[in-house]
This record gives C-alpha cells, sequence and structure tokens, in this order.
C-alpha cells in the first residue's frame, strides 16, 4: 500500500466506496474515551459523515492516575507500561463492543492513548530520533468486535520523516473546508492544535500544528487546588486574578516560538515539567489565581499561533474539544482575536466528534488505500496511508475484503 494513490483530493481516482467507521478518540487530558459511528462516503474530494451513534466513556480513576504517572520521564517501568498497553486495550475494547454489538460496524479506527512523543531531534532532552508510543493492545479489540481495526496512526507519518501530528489536518479539510471562507478549526483538548483551511480546496494550502497547551495545565493545577479533574465551564479561573508576571514568564516559553509544522505534548507541558523549563514555582501563587493565569496563558498561546498565521485571510474560528465549554477561555479567546470565534454547537455541530472523525476519515481512506495525511502539515516527506490494519479473517489477496456492513449499499 506504500505506492497508493494519494487522498481523495482532486486527481484521484474513483472515489472509495461508503463506510460505517466506529472510531475511538483518548486524548491527551488522560480523562477517557470519545466514540464516534459514523457513516462516511466521498463526495469528490470532500468526506460527508453522517453521525450514527456517539459516546462517552470515562477511565477508572485508578486508571488515569496510572496513566498521568506514566507520563512523566522515568517515572514508570516497562512492566507497567506493557499492564496500561494491555488494560487500556479491554477498555478500549469494551467501549467498542457496547457499540459493534448494536450496529453494523465495518471498520474500528483506535486513536491509541498518548504517552510519549519526540517529534523531533533534541539532544539536551535525550531525544536522538523522532518516536512516538500510543497504548491500547488493537489486537484486543479485534477479538472483542470482529470486525476491522486500524490502530497507530502516527507511527506511519514519523516514518515517512513528519512529525506524527497534528493528524486531523486530512480530516478537517475533508469534513469542513467550505467553499470562499477561510476558517480555522481550533481543538483544545490536553494539547490545542490549529488547522488552517483555505477557502479554496487546496490540500498543500492546509496549514496545522500544536499551538501548545490546551487543558492540560488547567486540569492539573484545578487538580491539586480543589480535587476535581477539570474546572468545570470556566469557574474557578473566573474567581482568581491573572498574575501577571507569571504570564509572562511563561508566555517565554521556547515552545510558542518555533516555526511550524510543530508539535507537542505532556512531555513539555506539564506542570513540573513547564516549572523545570521555565525555572518557576507555581506553588506559591494561590490556587483560583493560579488556575486564571494558566487559562490565560492558555488563551494567549493558542493567540500566538495565529500572530504566526497572520499573512493570511481568517474569516471564523471554529472551537472544538472539552476546552470550548471553558466560557472563561473562551472569553479570553474572543477578548484576543479580531475574528468571530464559534463553538462548534454555536454552528449545530459537536465538539467532542471532531478528533474521531478526523480518525475515521483516515481511517476511511487507508481501508480503501488511499494515503490519508497531508505532508504539508507534518513535515512529512510524502503522503502516507495512516494506520495499520487488523483483520478478523485471513485475507484470499492483499486488498480488504467489500465492506458487509447494511449501511454500505
Amino acid at each position: 500500500m506504500n505506492g497508493a494513490r494519494g487522498p481523495t483530493w482532486p486527481g484521484a481516482a474513483e472515489p472509495p466506496g461508503p463506510l460505517r467507521v466506529l472510531a475511538l478518540m483518548s486524548g491527551t487530558s488522560l480523562d477517557g474515551m470519545d466514540l464516534v459511528l459514523a457513516r462516511l462516503k466521498s463526495d469528490g474530494p470532500r468526506v460527508t459523515a453522517e453521525v450514527l451513534e456517539r459516546a462517552s466513556h470515562a477511565y477508572a480513576p485508578e486508571l488515569s492516575q496510572r496513566l498521568s504517572q506514566a507520563l512523566e520521564e522515568e517515572a514508570v517501568g516497562v512492566r507497567e507500561l506493557t499492564q496500561l498497553h494491555a488494560e487500556i486495550g479491554h477498555a478500549y475494547a469494551r467501549a467498542c463492543g457496547a457499540v459493534t454489538d448494536r450496529f453494523e460496524v465495518d471498520l474500528v479506527a483506535l486513536s491509541g492513548q498518548n504517552v510519549y512523543h519526540v517529534p523531533r531531534v533534541d539532544l539536551e532532552r535525550g531525544w536522538r530520533t523522532p518516536a512516538t508510543l500510543q497504548l491500547g493492545e488493537a489486537s484486543i479489540v479485534l477479538e472483542r468486535c470482529r470486525v476491522p481495526v486500524a490502530c497507530d496512526f502516527r507511527q506511519s507519518d514519523v516514518a515517512a520523516g513528519g512529525q506524527g501530528a497534528p493528524l486531523v489536518a486530512a480530516g478537517d479539510l475533508a469534513l469542513f473546508q467550505r467553499p470562499g471562507v477561510a476558517r480555522a478549526v481550533h481543538n483544545v483538548g490536553g494539547i490545542a492544535n490549529l488547522t488552517w483551511l483555505p477557502p479554496t480546496f487546496e490540500p498543500d494550502s492546509v496549514i496545522a500544528f500544536d499551538t501548545g497547551p490546551g487543558n492540560c495545565l488547567i486540569d492539573e493545577a484545578v487538580k491539586h487546588v480543589s480535587g476535581a479533574s477539570f474546572d468545570e465551564g470556566g469557574r474557578l479561573a473566573a474567581t482568581g486574578s491573572v498574575d501577571r508576571d507569571l504570564l509572562e514568564r511563561l508566555l517565554a516559553h521556547p515552545y510558542l516560538e518555533l516555526a511550524y509544522p510543530k508539535t507537542t505534548g505532556r512531555e513539555l507541558f506539564s506542570l513540573s515539567r513547564v516549572e523545570q523549563d521555565l525555572a518557576l514555582d507555581l506553588r506559591r501563587v494561590p490556587g483560583a489565581d493560579l488556575v486564571a493565569t494558566l487559562t490565560a496563558f492558555t488563551a494567549q498561546s493558542m493567540v500566538a499561533g495565529y500572530r504566526q498565521l497572520s499573512h493570511l485571510p481568517l474569516g471564523e474560528v471554529l472551537l472544538a474539544g472539552g476546552g470550548s465549554a471553558n466560557a472563561t477561555l473562551v472569553g479570553m479567546l474572543r477578548e484576543r482575536l479580531d475574528v468571530p470565534v464559534h463553538t462548534f454547537e454555536d454552528v449545530g455541530m459537536v465538539s467532542k466528534d471532531r478528533e474521531a472523525l478526523a480518525f475515521a476519515v483516515m481511517a476511511y481512506l487507508g481501508y480503501h488505500g488511499r494515503a490519508g495525511t497531508l505532508p504539508h502539515a507534518t513535515g512529512a516527506n510524502r503522503a502516507v496511508v495512516a494506520g495499520k490494519y487488523l483483520w478478523p479473517h485471513a485475507l484470499d489477496a492483499w486488498h480488504p475484503p467489500a465492506p458487509q456492513g447494511r449501511g454500505t449499499e
């Protein structure tokens, strides 16, 4: 499949047929899984998605805590990582199985739980070669659901010289580009990622990169301050005052100055890592003030991404992800950006669907032997068929069998 045609952009041969794809997304917030079952169909260069079912499942608190520990360098050993890989696989299998028991599904797409991401060489950090690691054994899902499973999407891009993220750009282009409108899709998960979509359907013009922290620093601070898992509605931040001196020091984080394409994760944006890298003592700041300051830092780091795009037109920003429900964060963004800022809900969509649908599109394209990445967005040498594909039965030929779901006429 390495010589496969590119994505379903202009010039591709006959479009792929429709599939019912169940996509599971578990992001850097480490709070659980979002699932979307959608009927995907190619519509020329675009893909249409009819959402048939959506669900969310929280990780067990003990599993979430162990995952948080696993993100700290040298905090856990190979035994714990091996156990977590299987345990997350079982959690995925239970969540996906609850859907495949009730619906016909042609393909399952697993994002994997990212635990460590090395997007570039940085010898000072011990990063000798680009690499990425996601947990969640896909074979367990295959045995439970007995339908083809796609997994390990990032590795394909890294092998082709890319940073392995953000991978959602191709899905954003296929699903959300609108003629005549230059729009940005900005997902605020644990990490915030931005996709700029041009007003014409030009894959090589799409720009995508991680702007920095999304919910990760806020969530971590809230756990220390109140024991809650996140700042619901941004209410705690709204009661605090922004520490201007601390904010300026946070805004000096070197990641914000990197040119795109760029990607990051919890290996850079955890409270302990930020304290170490910027020589800070965050414990000196009162609880609500710390949450308010980290919320302002998150907002301004996102705005800094748009300054890097100041040479391009921009008509609107669409916010997705859990952070789009943080009214304090959204308000800060609206104050700092001079274009309309809408949540997905404002325009009749569902914020939590966005990343799962993007992985569904990659799996959909890959199932049909099509590339599903945009190398200009990740820095790769070429577009690749993203992911590894597991089959529940033997194949008579190298190509995948025809889909069997009822919705795949």
